[in-house]
């Protein structure tokens, strides 16, 4: 019998039908899939993509990293590859989320939120009383020249995102540095709904079963 609550994973940057494959096979409750970013590792083509969110089965979710910052571009882009769930990495204008679930009433909204500094907390408890279904905390730094969009692999204040997972009524997802060795203190101290990898359980940049098992097999 399922625990009354368990620690859901998101395996991100995933670049191929078997990585998808793989993440599954070992539990994955969500995919990650990048589509064109400023910086960051983990980029494939929309027909890839697509191809992988065709192929993934219920209730496993499948999560469009979109850079799209307008509406049109971002349903565009959501309408490409046929994910159930968009990530927003970067800020969106005012009434964006409204305009999606209007438009994509199926589809699930999750922004990501680069935790900086104590600022941070506003900004994604905002995001909630706009509408949003989930909130993603990463290590991205948007106001560079070059905006870092995630996939930094950089571990950020803990501290912060819990006030944040405290303080939000929707789920709250961890990223940023993750890996087998601080994973538990990462639970113990930001108590996330759930947890998203990619460098953590990667070797030269490509899915890692060894290091993917032993990951689960700490959340789980």
């Amino acid at each position: 019998m399922e625990p009354p609550f368990r620690t859901r994973v998101k395996i991100c940057c995933i670049s191929s039908l078997e990585e998808a494959r793989l993440a599954i096979r070992f539990g994955a409750d969500a995919l990650g899939l990048v589509g064109q970013m400023p910086s960051g590792p983990g980029v494939v083509s929309d027909d890839v993509a697509a191809e992988i969110a065709g192929m993934t089965p219920p209730p496993v979710a499948t999560f469009m990293l979109t850079s799209e910052s307008t509406v049109g571009g971002i349903i565009a882009h959501q309408q490409r590859v046929g994910a159930n769930t968009i990530q927003l990495v970067d800020t969106v204008p005012a009434g964006t989320y409204a305009q999606l679930r209007a438009a994509l009433p199926a589809i699930k909204l999750v922004q990501v939120i680069h935790i900086i500094d104590e600022r941070s907390i506003d900004e994604a408890l905002q995001a909630v009383e706009l509408g949003v279904d989930t909130l993603l905390l990463d290590s991205g730094n948007p106001t560079l020249a070059i905006k870092e969009l995630g996939g930094t692999g950089r571990v950020h204040n803990w501290q912060v995102s819990r006030q944040i997972v405290v303080q939000s009524r929707v789920p709250v997802f961890l990223a940023g540095g993750l890996n087998p060795e601080n994973v538990q203190e990462a639970l113990d101290t930001v108590q996330p709904y759930g947890l998203d990898i990619c460098s953590g359980v990667r070797t030269n940049g490509h899915l890692n079963a060894h290091k993917l098992e032993a990951f689960m097999q700490l959340v789980r």
